[in-house]
């Protein structure tokens, strides 16, 4: 199955490299068996950019070679395969470059567009079930979404080290297609740094907010903590063994540590099996806490030589 390349562009959803209209490239896909499984990046990629272009690295079946480790999404997530039953993968890009308030003002904007995509593609088979996936400012564009999509349109979400805060996912999860929909929070304290420097940029809706990556109460969520041992262990059992953290700080080990987007393949694919109540059965009922990572102990070894110096 081929992927949709979508792009939001000027508040209009439009295909990739193609002045073909959006809805004839949906109807032509829309009786494909297996889900829809919609992809999209966060801050600092930007679609037609040549260094910086979605499609062309995480959102691509072959991605192009990077000075650093990019898996190919599609292709983890179960696409390229041959398969009949792989379903749609739609990948969607946006404009994240620039200061990160406006990127995420261009996110919420994107995530409009999102929504008409979404309108599409459910009207065209309402039976078929609509994933979304997500990574940091990605989170974004599903929950605003949310807003603007018909109950049951969107069926689970997974929101990778979401740049999100919590007031705003517990109002977005709370829209009719929001309590209809599932949102599986995927942490990690490496995170923590970011999730600081996005609350320091980005006002929150209301005093005292934090992030989804200290963690989210809601009915429909379940917060997973990829960096907990426990955590872990569940998935590992669960779904599909998973590495161990390697890093104090990272941005993008919710998608490049390996064995994890195996794990998302099977939460976006086997969902009657991996609900959410078997998910929080076997993990900690709180996150750990913020900057608890950085400071544990032993010391990272590239730490080492400063600690011997001030001592």
């Amino acid at each position: 199955m081929p992927i949709v390349r979508i792009n939001a562009v000027n508040g209009r959803a439009e295909l990739h490299g193609s002045s073909r209209p959006l809805i004839g490239a949906l109807q032509e896909v829309r009786q494909s068996d297996g889900p829809v499984i919609i992809m999209t990046h966060g801050y600092k990629y930007r679609p037609d950019d040549a260094n910086a272009c979605p499609h062309r690295h995480i959102l691509s079946l072959h991605p192009k070679a990077m000075p650093w480790y990019r898996p190919s999404w599609p292709q983890h997530l179960g696409f390229g395969s041959g398969f009949e039953d792989e379903g749609l993968a739609i990948a969607f890009g946006w404009d994240a470059r620039g200061p990160l308030w406006s990127a995420q003002r261009r996110a919420v904007e994107a995530g409009k567009v999102l929504a008409e995509v979404i309108r599409h593609v459910h009207h065209l088979n309402p039976q078929r079930p609509i994933h979304f996936i997500g990574h940091s400012m990605g989170t974004e564009l599903a929950l605003e979404a949310l807003h603007h999509i018909p109950t049951g349109a969107l069926s689970r979400i997974v929101s990778l080290t979401g740049a999100a805060y919590q007031s705003r996912t517990a109002a977005a999860l709370t829209t009719p297609a929001g309590r209809a929909a599932e949102f599986i929070n995927i942490i990690s304290r490496e995170n923590d740094l970011f999730d600081f420097l996005y609350e320091s940029f980005i006002q929150p809706p209301c005093r005292g907010d934090l992030s989804i990556g200290a963690g989210l109460t809601a009915p429909n969520a379940v917060t997973l903590q990829i960096d907990c041992p426990a955590t872990v262990d569940h998935l590992s059992a669960l779904i599909f063994p998973l590495a161990a953290p390697e890093r104090r700080i990272c941005h993008w080990s919710s998608y490049t540590r390996p064995g994890v987007l195996r794990v998302y393949n099977a939460l976006l694919r086997d969902t009657e099996r991996l609900c959410l109540n078997t998910l929080k059965r076997g993990i900690p009922e709180t996150p750990h806490k913020r900057w608890s990572r950085l400071f544990a102990l032993p010391r990272p070894q590239a730490l080492l030589p400063f600690a011997q110096k001030a001592s």
